[in-house]
């Protein structure tokens, strides 16, 4: 399977739900370097699988909607928005971000993500900017 096959398998898992999702997608030797409003933060894989520990206990789905997705060797670069449904309200489904990611692939796996996120807020959305490209 291709990088970016594997990337849109991810995307498309229920890993609102499943850990298992988790142990299939990330290495052990995993790192994520992640920029958010927030600041910095690097997580192993432990920290990566508690971080979806969290997500598990808030969010009933997450939908991810891609805008471009490139690979140049063992690398994806992808722009997505993040949806979710959160277990109080399943059926309201809400955008939380926008992220910009590097993905190095080792092993059919991500073995180091880098990452900027942005709230998505109505000016984005609104703008065709997260529109689909087809590339």
């Amino acid at each position: 399977m291709t990088a970016k096959a594997l990337l849109n398998t991810f995307f498309e898992s229920d890993v609102a739900n499943d850990l298992e999702v988790i142990k299939r997608f990330y290495h052990k030797d995993c790192i994520a370097y992640w920029n958010s409003s927030k600041g910095f933060s690097e997580r192993d894989f432990n920290a990566i699988y508690e971080f979806f520990k969290g997500v598990t206990v808030s969010y009933d789905r997450m939908r991810f909607q891609v805008s471009h997705m490139l690979q140049e060797d063992d690398f994806i670069t992808v722009r997505y928005t993040l949806y979710a449904c959160t277990i109080e309200a399943p059926d309201n489904e809400i955008p939380l971000a926008h992220y910009s990611s590097i993905i190095q692939f080792k092993d059919d796996q991500f073995y180091r993500v880098w990452e900027m996120t942005q709230p998505a807020d109505k000016v984005t959305l609104e703008s065709t900017s997260f529109s689909e490209i087809k590339i």
